[in-house]
């Protein structure tokens, strides 16, 4: 299933898309796909729905982030081979982990806000991981698969100034006001054919900047969920932000980075599209 969230900012309501564009209303089923949905079976229930007789949701109504604010982003840094290329840096021997603020999480089509002060505003197209049930000290990588949710696009944006030349600390440069645009849908896992095998692209002012596949993940969505297991409880509705493919701003010659009325564009096979347009804070 493709689940979708709509309303006005703070007031968001659950919903799930049939098709490309047939939105239905959920709302009065469902409180919201947040964590006590994930960690209560909400799926199974989900899937056992009726959807005959529930309202479709209006054209204009705003899409929203596909899940609840998570109680956890966490990201993966160098985690494709041809990104680490073009950044100059070894592959790593265990992933790079930072966090992001969970606050970041908007719409798939909410504004970038450049962060004010900021000269290197960058873009990052990136698969995204919920989870579905707590995980911790999971045993084996084929477990993992049981602890996703599913899937959807996240867009990670980052300013690199904040992240690398103010103190060498990530969570900044990586946590500023609608830093990660999500969705614009779900996707659950049981609907994925090979998550490690999706075209990936993202465009600026028409411009392919990003274009890759999530076959060149160093480590992949099992592992990364079973490997952050063993540090730290993974709870139902936790974003995984899984790192990017090549073609950021930070490695353009020269670096481009994002300016006010920019339009930035991403797409993720089978998990749709998103939309931005670049604003100042």
């Amino acid at each position: 299933m493709k689940l979708i969230r709509f309303g006005e900012i703070g007031r968001e309501r659950p919903g799930v898309l049939i098709g490309e564009d047939h939105r239905i209303d959920l709302s009065s089923a469902f409180t919201d796909w947040n964590r006590e949905f994930f960690q209560e079976s909400g799926l199974e229930s989900l899937r056992s729905l009726n959807l005959a007789g529930f309202p479709q949701i209006a054209a204009n109504e705003r899409w929203a982030a596909c899940v609840a604010r998570p109680g956890k982003v966490l990201c993966i840094g160098l985690n494709y081979s041809d990104h680490a290329a073009e950044s100059g840096m070894p592959l790593p021997n265990e992933p790079i982990v930072f966090q992001k603020a969970a606050n970041t999480v908007v719409g798939p089509y909410d504004h970038i806000l450049i962060p004010r002060n900021s000269v290197k505003t960058d873009w990052e197209v990136e698969l995204g991981i919920v989870i579905g049930k707590d995980a911790r000290y999971l045993e084996s990588i084929d477990e993992a698969k049981e602890y996703i949710a599913g899937y959807c696009i996240a867009h990670d944006v980052s300013e690199r100034e904040f992240q690398l030349e103010r103190g060498g600390q990530w969570t900044k440069g990586k946590s500023c006001d609608n830093f990660n645009p999500l969705g614009p849908f779900l996707l659950t896992e049981d609907e994925i054919q090979n998550v490690h095998d999706l075209k990936m692209s993202l465009s600026v002012n028409g411009v392919e900047k990003q274009n890759g596949n999530s076959s060149f993940m160093v480590f992949n969505c099992y592992y990364l969920v079973h490997y952050l297991s063993q540090f730290m409880t993974l709870e139902a509705g936790d974003l995984i932000c899984t790192g990017t493919p090549p073609g950021v701003g930070l490695g353009m010659k020269p670096p481009e980075y994002l300016k006010s009325g920019d339009i930035v564009e991403l797409s993720i096979e089978g998990l749709g599209r998103q939309r931005q347009v670049c604003k100042n804070a």
